[in-house]
Parts: structure tokens; sequence; C-alpha cells
């Protein structure tokens, strides 16, 4: 089972758009190096709406030859079209990707049993283990707990990404899942909470620039070391939340540009940080000690 500080790692970008291949396979050793416990490729925090068919594929592509074996990668494979989603995520299976993860179909906002038979016919179709991805403050959508258990009976569903940031509905989800179906924690402001509950670990933006303290505070918070989880969370928490000061990821992007790890290119309808929170965010990376 997958569990720790799984990064939903940036798509590096020139300054007009450009995929920067060479920043990613840099970034990903980066992260591999600082601990870092699996590689999220082409999420939400990846720019995955403003990517194409075959960018998606080159992206999963470079993240799995240049992980070669290190950690898992999952890769971003949902859609709000399931065919779509389908021939992403055999595509990423095809690529050698670890396991998938698979946003609510967004905006055109299906009823409970449409989700329901979405994730289930991509779980047929696709023999690779898969992460649900509920974050309804996006998508418009939002796969409710008796949805997701019914899910979670399918062999090829393995777990979800809560990106709700309600413990009360982690706590539930906990208590009623089979113990093979992990719940992974979408909101880095209450994951440790989540993780001291039983919760399997973080698919983080925060771990973008913090890699190394979210990869010690997720083995604390699910050994159930509460005094170092809380010590490390502490110095983290201004960065959860400055990092969503404007919409993920134009903070995490920029934050990566400041330490130079990557260049400052974003694709519209994303703009790089306003300036009116440049020092907001210098002074929580201040705080946890990476800049």
């Amino acid at each position: 089972m997958l569990q720790g500080s799984l990064v939903a790692i940036v798509t590096p970008m020139f300054e007009d758009g450009r995929l920067d291949i060479p920043s990613l396979k840099a970034l990903i050793d980066f992260h591999i190096d600082q601990g870092t416990d699996g590689i999220v490729i082409v999420g939400t925090t990846g720019e995955s709406p403003t990517v194409d068919f075959d960018e998606h594929c080159l992206l999963i592509q470079t993240a799995v030859r240049q992980v070669n074996g290190r950690v898992p990668v999952i890769a971003g494979t949902g859609a709000n079209s399931t065919k779509e989603a389908i021939n992403l995520t055999q595509k990423a299976k095809d690529l050698g990707a670890d396991a998938c993860l698979l946003v609510a179909p967004y905006y055109n906002k299906p009823t409970q049993e449409g989700l329901y038979q979405h994730f289930k016919a991509v779980a047929d179709a696709v023999n690779i283990p898969q992460i649900l991805y509920n974050v309804p403050g996006r998508t418009g959508c939002d796969i409710s707990n008796d949805t997701t258990l019914r899910l979670a009976a399918h062999p090829n569903i393995v777990g979800i990404k809560d990106a709700t940031g309600g413990i009360e509905r982690g706590t539930d989800l906990l208590l009623r899942a089979p113990q093979d179906f992990a719940v992974y924690s979408g909101d880095d402001a209450t994951a440790m909470a989540l993780m001291l509950l039983g919760g399997k670990g973080v698919i983080s933006v925060t771990a973008n620039v913090a890699p190394k303290l979210m990869h010690e505070m997720c083995v604390s918070a699910i050994a159930g070391d509460i005094v170092t989880a809380r010590a490390i969370n502490a110095k983290l928490f201004a960065l959860h939340q400055k990092l969503f000061v404007e919409a993920n990821p134009i903070p995490v992007k920029w934050v990566l540009a400041e330490m130079g790890l990557i260049k400052t290119g974003i694709r519209l309808p994303m703009m790089n940080l306003s300036a009116q929170y440049h020092d907001a965010l210098r002074n929580a990376c201040a705080s946890a000690e990476i800049l």
C-alpha cells in the first residue's frame, strides 16, 4: 500500500509555456533525494487541464523513466468524459505508472449513480491500482462517502484522495472502509490530523517546496508520534495556508522559481503570482526554513 508524502508535483514550463522536461527530471531527483515517498504526475498541481493528450503522456513517460523504480509513480488520468479517462488510464498503464489518480468528473455534475458507474467503468477497463480523487471545491462534484465505499469493493480501486478538508468526513471513511482501502489527505492543512486518525498519507502541494519536512511529518503521524508530528506541522503550517492565497498551482510555482528549481512559466488562464502576495509567501517559506 502506498503511504507517506506523495507530492502532487508541478509541471515545469518555460516562460513561453512549453514543457520544461529537463527541469522536471531534476525536480524528480530532488524529491527522491529529499525523501518524498511517491510522485503524482499530471494532477491538478501539474496543470492537467491545460496539457494536451500527447503532453500528458510525455509527462507520465518522463516521470516513470526518471524515477526508474525508486519510488511509486501515480499518474493523474481523470476526466469528465468516461471514455477519455479510460484512454488516459490505459496509456498510463502502458507507460509503466504504478497507479492512477482519477478526479471526479468536473463541470457536468453527474449523480452519485453516475459517479459510481464512471469509476467502475474505468476500473473494469484497466487493470491498474486506482485512487479516487474528491475535490468538490474545484470540480463542482462531490463523491459521497457511501459512493466511495461502494467503489472500494472493486479490486482495482485501492484508495481515495479526500481533498474536502473535513475531518468528520475523513473519520467516517476510515471507520467504514475496508482495511485494504487507503484514505489519503488532499488538504495539507488537515493532513496531519487525518493521518493520526488512520490515514495513509497525503497527496501534497506543500511537499513541492518542503519535501523533507513533509516526509518526516508523515512518518511521525502515521507512526502515532504526535509530539514530533505536531512540531513539524507547526513549521509547515504557514505554507499550508499561504500556498493557496491564489489558485493552486500559482503560489507553489512562484516559490519553486524563487528556490531556483524551476523557471516562471505557467499557462493561461493561470498567471504568475500577484506581487501583493510575495512577502506573505516569503515569510511562510522563512517559517519552514526553505528560503
